[in-house]
């Protein structure tokens, strides 16, 4: 998004493309962070902190983080990450791409039959839904808010008009 350019005038008032030309001039970061929706979104973001789903999720990031398997696991398909960077990019060793693909497959299929690994996920997806849902419902309202309050003035094809 292109800033604005300084202006000499104040927020909401009309610049100085002629008599006939009544486009308001805000400054972009005025209309970005205004104090009541900050302090809004901020409530908001504590509410969702405190829900059951963040909880679960705290709960189990906690457990995976104290499980020495989950977390060697872990560590070895990060090796193997690097590695099959490595064979791809720099040795471009197709066989050996096959071989830690086939190796990576083997710890995510383990680390996925963890319960905690899985209790995990869902918990991720839990919050991935219900931040998906907020922001949805926040889209809507604005939306439906904007076409009941569609009525508005058009505007000028220049601002020489």
């Amino acid at each position: 998004m292109a800033e604005q350019q300084p202006s000499a005038l104040k927020p909401g008032q009309v610049h100085d493309h002629g008599p006939n030309c009544p486009v308001e001039v805000y400054d972009t970061r005025e209309l970005l962070v205004r104090d009541d929706i900050m302090q809004k979104a901020r409530e908001l973001a504590g509410l969702i902190f405190s829900s059951d789903e963040v909880q679960q999720f705290r709960k189990a990031e906690d457990q995976i983080k104290g499980n020495d398997r989950v977390q060697g696991l872990m560590s070895t398909l990060k090796k193997k990450q690097k590695e099959l960077v490595a064979f791809e990019q720099t040795f471009k060793n197709p066989t050996m791409v096959q071989k830690i693909e086939g190796e990576m497959d083997d710890l995510q299929n383990e680390l996925d039959g963890i319960p905690i690994v899985s209790q995990f996920q869902q918990s991720q997806a839990d919050i991935n839904y219900l931040l998906q849902m907020v922001v949805s419902i926040i889209q809507d309202t604005v939306a439906e808010k904007i076409t009941l309050d569609g009525a508005r003035p058009e505007d000028p094809e220049s601002c020489d008009e």
